[in-house]
């Protein structure tokens, strides 16, 4: 079923279950396409992956300007692989959200 054929709850949980930890080696060819997106550790992936997924720009855009979320650099890229960073991510189509989650 499309998402967006899906009601906010159901895309929620459809997200969640797509949610997984991925390494560097296997984002970097999302990297190289530009579409890796970095979420603050405070905000709520699955949240954030569904205000994609429903092309909510007016939320994506508070989110950017608050520093919440954005585009992965270079540097995020020289930081992960010297520190074979575990990412969480979820792909919001063309998306792929990434978040660092400190230990409890």
């Amino acid at each position: 079923m499309d998402d967006d054929k899906l009601s906010g709850d159901e895309l929620r949980a459809k997200l969640n279950l797509e949610t997984g930890q991925l390494s560097w080696p296997e984002l970097q060819r999302h990297f190289a396409r530009g579409v890796v997106i970095v979420v603050a550790g405070d905000m709520d992936l699955i949240e954030v992956a569904a205000t994609f997924a429903e092309d909510n720009a007016d939320k994506t855009e508070q989110w950017i300007t608050a520093g919440k979320i954005r585009r992965a650099s270079d540097d995020d890229a020289r930081d992960w692989d010297i520190r074979k960073a575990l990412l969480w991510a979820v792909v919001a189509r063309p998306w792929v959200l990434v978040q660092e989650r400190a230990l409890q």
